[in-house]
């Protein structure tokens, strides 16, 4: 029998969904117009729309899929990553205009605007990794929103305090998204969460359709990494779409031997290579503007697999015991590590190119603040999302319904005849 929820959706989730669509509706009506150029900061609409289009299977088919591993959590798993990218990509369109409506008056949407805001919707999908199937999709939707615009206002102080190119600025979403994710589920933490849920679990089936998530993500990762790189001078694109293909070819096959030599029967484990060979690509979109040789992305790679890897083997059980942080999807090993890593690939390779040792000291120092600034902002941004959510008013599931689709989808055929 299908469980029985005394507090329906119908109360919450309709109305906060209709009345920021409407707001929405109000805001892009009277502010926004659509780029009437054909190119636009010299790009056309003809190539730049397949990158548009890969960045779209990332968000809503890759991490869509990713999502189902849980065996009674697939509608929720991808049905909910779709409603919270839609809602996040529109209200980071408008943050992101904010100060072209200042000085224009309008909130310019071109090709380019759109790719910005997917890219800082996934910083949410990450973090909400942390604490799926414990959640219900009101709260999946206020943390989309707070976290898009405590991730834009991250990116705005570097770039305007720290003088951070716009590009590295957003790179900085694997790091916020973790952290910020972590804080969120320790907020957000349940007395007995030590045990597993009853229903946190994964079958073959739903392991293969993350699976198929996972490989849309390391197909389509080069064209992440690379859709905002300025390609008009020097081919640098072509540059980070080689270096992101060899970090992730090199994760995967340190990930899957890793995986091996960890485990105690000598096996692979399907969810290593779920989450753990997309750590290149995730360190080397943090490095990419400092990696020119092929050697140093397969370095980076390499190691990013190995402490993913690792991290997910270990680190995961040690940081629900120690520090009651229940992190449903590993987002630490498979986001937050292989990011930091990336910081300091960055640091390293950018002093070794330095030959002004004044320089190198100025840009340690913005780095190390670029970290800073990135870490504290996510984690206050954290601590005040799970602040407003540990609220009863919007009825957070109950331990028994975790990670269950029943208490949101219809499902005919168990309905009780009467």
């Amino acid at each position: 029998m299908a469980p029985r929820y005394a507090p329906s959706l119908r109360s919450r989730l309709a109305p906060l969904l209709l009345f920021l669509q409407m707001g929405f509706i109000f805001i892009y009506g009277f502010y926004t117009e659509i780029e009437s150029n054909v190119n636009v900061h010299g790009i056309t609409f003809s190539n730049f729309y397949p990158n548009f289009q890969d960045v779209n299977v990332i968000v809503f088919l890759g991490f869509g899929f990713l999502s189902t591993f849980l065996v009674r959590y697939g509608f929720s798993g991808s049905g909910f990553n779709l409603l919270v990218a839609i809602m996040a990509t529109q209200l980071a369109i408008i943050l992101n205009g904010i100060e072209s409506l200042y000085y224009r008056g309008k909130i310019r949407i071109n090709l380019r605007s759109l790719v910005v805001a997917e890219m800082c919707t996934v910083s949410a999908l990450i973090s909400i990794g942390a604490v799926l199937g414990k959640t219900n999709p009101v709260h999946l939707i206020l943390i989309a929103l707070l976290e898009v615009s405590g991730f834009v206002l991250n990116k705005w102080f570097l770039q305007t305090l720290l003088k951070v190119q716009p590009l590295n600025s957003i790179m900085q979403l694997h790091i916020f998204g973790a952290f910020f994710g972590l804080m969120l589920t320790w907020m957000l933490y349940r007395k007995g969460s030590e045990q597993p849920f009853e229903k946190e679990k994964s079958d073959p089936k739903t392991g293969l359709f993350s699976m198929l998530g996972t490989v849309c993500l390391w197909m389509f990762w080069p064209s992440f990494n690379s859709v905002l790189v300025d390609d008009a001078s020097s081919g640098r694109r072509l540059g980070v779409v080689c270096s992101t293909y060899l970090a992730l070819a090199v994760s995967a096959v340190t990930a899957a031997a890793v995986s091996v030599l960890s485990s105690p029967k000598g096996k692979l484990n399907l969810n290593h290579m779920q989450s753990c060979i997309l750590a290149g690509g995730v360190a080397i979109g943090v490095s990419m503007s400092v990696v020119h040789q092929p050697w140093e992305a397969m370095s980076i790679g390499f190691t990013a697999a190995i402490v993913s890897t690792i991290g997910y083997r270990y680190l995961k059980i040690h940081m629900l015991l120690a520090f009651q942080c229940h992190d449903t999807r590993a987002i630490l090993s498979t986001h937050g590590l292989p990011g930091l890593l990336g910081w300091l690939a960055h640091l390293l390779l950018q002093l070794k190119d330095c030959d002004d040792h004044t320089m190198g000291i100025r840009f340690a120092v913005v780095h190390i603040g670029t970290l800073f600034i990135t870490i504290t902002l996510s984690l206050s941004m954290g601590i005040i999302t799970g602040c407003l959510l540990k609220l009863n008013f919007w009825r957070p599931p109950q331990d028994k319904k975790c990670f269950d689709d029943q208490a949101f989808w219809e499902f005919p055929h168990l309905a009780v005849q009467k």
